[in-house]
């Protein structure tokens, strides 16, 4: 077998929107499911609001421990839109309008109305690559491993379609599910505690539902080694026909 490449990432989530449930997350899911077939594994999320120095404290957690940031949200044309000068500040380097940007802007918009708080969307920090926005023109942009996109989901989504070429992929996961029916998790917690220890090269869930009468409860195996995920996978099959009650159903 080839060897193992690991590509992690990280989610910087920004917005006084967010934090206060009056707009609900719709990025997380698309990008973390979109980052782990391209063998990106995400780490981390996190979100702030829209204050620089949280911005920049989150690019600093999170940009030295993974090979990815990717954040949404605070680059559109209001006061509050900040995201672009927290990441410059973050990475110590200016941040001015690009020609580029506005370019694209005027792709869209007319040379006389592209005021001052719509030229704010062409603000890029220096050295920053450019993420096209089909949709609206404003872009996003790359900088070092900081991936800047907007939280519109529609814009985010083409966004991340724009950068995926650039990136740097990894070993995709291997995943596989089994739904055990009928059991609460404490019937074969132990037994499948026993398979993780003897397995570390495979990650375990248990993640639970309790539906139509009964538990529905999917115990999910993933790993970059298929043939160690498929074993673990046998084992885990063999371990719930011990227990009086089980049936199983695979996903």
């Amino acid at each position: 077998m080839s060897p193992q490449l690991l590509v992690t990432a990280a989610i910087l989530v920004i917005g006084d929107e967010i934090l206060s449930g009056r707009t609900k997350d719709k990025n997380i899911g698309h990008i973390a499911e979109h980052l782990t077939r391209m063998g990106i594994e995400v780490r981390e999320v996190r979100v702030v609001p829209d204050v620089e120095a949280e911005i920049v404290a989150g690019l600093d957690a999170l940009r030295h421990r993974y090979d990815y940031v990717l954040t949404t949200g605070g680059i559109g044309p209001t006061h509050d839109d900040i995201t672009a000068d927290s990441v410059a500040k973050a990475l110590g380097v200016a941040i001015d309008e690009d020609p580029r940007a506005i370019a694209l802007l005027l792709e869209r918009i007319k040379p006389e109305d592209l005021n001052t708080a719509r030229r704010r969307m062409a603000r890029i920090p220096h050295g920053a690559e450019l993420i096209q926005n089909p949709i609206s023109k404003a872009p996003g942009f790359m900088i070092g491993n900081v991936i800047v996109m907007a939280g519109v989901p529609n814009i985010m989504q083409a966004m991340l379609d724009d950068v995926t070429p650039r990136l740097r992929t990894g070993t995709p996961l291997t995943i596989e599910t089994v739904e055990a029916l009928g059991l609460p998790e404490g019937a074969y917690a132990a037994a499948l505690a026993g398979v993780a220890a003897a397995r570390p090269e495979t990650s375990i869930g248990s993640y639970p539902s309790y539906r139509d009468g009964i538990f529905h409860n999917q115990i999910v195996v993933r790993g970059r080694d298929p043939a160690a995920v498929a074993t673990v996978k046998a084992e885990i099959l063999a371990a719930l026909a011990t227990i009086p009650g089980a049936r199983v159903a695979q996903a």
